[in-house]
């Protein structure tokens, strides 16, 4: 007889958005005339930029003659779209990464997810917590945990993010393996300083551990000082991998464009305490079972890099950050207390009482989506998160109806 694998029956049972979406979907069918503003999940709103759309176009006219026409792509990406991040990501920030260290993927979601299928099934695994869920699920589907109790699974150690400690969790108390780390952080809106992430990097290396480092928000960061890749850290090129997307930065989540940077000195360790490099591991993977990006969607992720395309994508990012700081300056109105949106397109309010309750209350009473922190894990618990990713008009509209709905209480 066929079986399953019985660590998905450990999962939760619906992922976070997908409660979401029911309890919106319950709202709508109760309140068929009431208009809804989804401040919830990060999806953007805008177009691409006009650099994008041109060199998109272009793309597929070649694809459209025989002599230009493209087959198969490298599974690691076009050398065309990898020589320009490593060269404007990366050295243009004084971190040695080359093209040949960029792995062109269709998702930093995918990656994170994909990226533990190159550990042993019995490593100690630190995660933030509150978390992004696909760090954690994935693990759980790998059978790296224990059963669910309490909030949180056995075998696991929690990196706890609060109030107290900034949002910037410290070092684990006891050795592990494999880290994940997110900055700026989703969902918190947090930031880390260059001396706080030295601190990892030098852990990792005095216990041959690992970083995954989730930098798909980095675009957002707007003070030079805090670092935009942990490869501005010495020595992190031995002990880090980073993940990077364009779905934010550049209006890419209905396009689908990303990439990893997996440094070729970068070392993980067999049974018997060998080396191995996880730029090879990494690339027998992808070229297994991934079929790379299409050549159309690289053409357009390339001009993210040219002049026109840089200034178009701050404009994006600017027209996001100028949300924020309206939903900023309403909730401290409102007298919450909340981290983020200034170097994010999250901000984190401290709601003092439950999560789901105040996501209800906002729902019901605003018409306003936004997402419970709980769903991030058990010191979500009494948080949401609110998403600067819509149009201007929706963002003052759905602040106007807060600020009504919370006040009228």
């Amino acid at each position: 007889m066929i079986k399953i694998n019985e660590n998905y029956l450990k999962l939760q049972s619906s992922y976070l958005f997908s409660d979401i979406a029911k309890r919106v979907s319950a709202f709508q069918n109760a309140n068929p005339g009431k208009t809804i503003i989804r401040l919830g999940i990060g999806d953007v709103t805008r177009a691409l930029p006009e650099a994008c759309v041109t060199a998109f176009h272009k793309a597929v006219d070649e694809m459209s003659a025989d002599s230009t026409f493209r087959g198969y792509g490298p599974e690691q990406g076009y050398d065309f779209l990898r020589e320009k991040i490593a060269e404007h990501d990366f050295r243009a920030f004084g971190a040695d990464i080359s093209g040949d260290e960029i792995f062109v993927s269709d998702g930093a979601k995918c990656d994170t997810g994909n990226i533990q299928e190159l550990f042993s099934g019995d490593i100690a695994i630190a995660l933030p917590d509150p978390v992004y869920p696909v760090y954690l699920d994935t693990n759980v589907m790998a059978g790296r945990t224990g059963l669910f109790a309490d909030g949180r699974y056995q075998g696991l150690t929690y990196l706890e993010s609060t109030r107290e400690n900034g949002f910037v969790p410290t070092l684990p108390q006891t050795p592990v393996d494999l880290i994940y780390l997110c900055f700026p952080n989703n969902p918190t809106g947090a930031v880390i300083s260059r001396e706080a992430l030295k601190t990892w990097v030098d852990y990792a290396k005095a216990h041959r551990a690992l970083i995954l480092f989730d930098a798909a928000y980095e675009a957002f960061i707007r003070d030079e000082k805090i670092p935009r890749s942990i490869y501005e850290i010495e020595g992190a090129r031995e002990v880090a991998i980073e993940f990077r997307s364009f779905s934010k930065t550049a209006g890419f989540t209905g396009t689908r464009c990303a990439y990893t940077v997996v440094p070729k000195n970068c070392m993980a360790y067999d049974s018997t305490g060998k080396a191995h490099a996880l730029h090879a591991l990494w690339n027998r993977r992808q070229t297994t079972k991934f079929n790379s990006v299409s050549y159309p969607v690289q053409r357009a992720a390339e001009a993210v890099y040219s002049e026109e395309g840089k200034v178009q994508v701050r404009s994006l990012i600017d027209y996001y950050m100028k949300n924020a700081a309206l939903i900023r300056e309403k909730i401290a109105g409102l007298g919450y207390a909340f981290a983020g949106g200034e170097h994010s397109p999250y901000i984190w309010v401290d709601t003092q009482q439950d999560s789901w309750e105040f996501f209800d209350r906002l729902l019901n009473q605003a018409g306003v989506v936004t997402t419970p922190g709980v769903g991030f894990g058990k010191c979500g618990q009494g948080f949401i998160r609110i998403s600067a990713f819509n149009t201007h008009e929706n963002v003052e509209n759905a602040m106007a109806r807060i600020e009504s709905a919370l006040k009228g209480e």
